[in-house]
């Protein structure tokens, strides 16, 4: 279940997504199978190449995006991967949110 996000931070992601960035949104979020996570982190991208070649820096595979039909595909990021991630970044925003 997703919570705690504006629908501003939600647009201006789906926007950078759309621009062929790499886009980042992280909100709160509470899934039973990840009792100790609190908060995910989407990585967007339109370009599915370029957003497989950001993942393979930090060892994720291409296999885990998540395809999206309309647009919006992206990695899920949770976790001490997750903070990690953030912090190679540099997007402490993100993690203090």
């Amino acid at each position: 279940m997703a919570f705690g996000i504006k629908r501003q931070e939600l647009l201006a992601w789906k926007q950078k997504i759309d621009e062929g960035e790499i886009a980042f949104l992280t909100h709160y979020w509470l899934d039973a199978r990840f009792p100790g996570s609190k908060t995910v982190t989407k990585v967007g991208c339109h370009d599915l190449k370029r957003l497989a070649q950001w993942g393979e820096k930090y060892g994720l595979k291409r296999e885990w995006i998540h395809h999206r039909l309309g647009g919006y595909s992206h990695f899920d990021l949770i976790g001490d991967k997750q903070k990690e991630i953030l912090q190679k970044e540099g997007l402490f925003n993100h993690i203090w949110k």
